[in-house]
């Protein structure tokens, strides 16, 4: 996955935070909300690809998702997090 150094070096490409790995049980309830298909990008656009992982903003708002090992560090493919209950 990635490395702690290249964490320490990632933020939010639009607030500039500091980001965090998402935790595995968050990451299931996100595919699974995918799955279902009721996940939309911050670009409004229907999500349908799972996820491997993401990068949290540290105040919680926006995921970055990870796929094929490579972090989607784009504002318009974030996931906002206030659609996950």
């Amino acid at each position: 996955m990635i490395s702690p150094e290249t964490l320490a070096i990632l933020c939010c490409p639009e607030t500039k935070q500091e980001l965090v790995l998402l935790d595995d049980a968050k990451v299931r309830r996100i595919n699974e909300a995918i799955a279902a298909g009721k996940v939309l990008n911050r670009a409004g656009l229907p999500v349908t690809e799972p996820i491997e992982g993401g990068l949290l903003c540290k105040d919680g708002s926006s995921l970055y998702p990870i796929r094929e090992e490579i972090p989607i560090l784009l504002v318009d493919e974030s996931l906002q997090m206030s659609q996950f209950p």
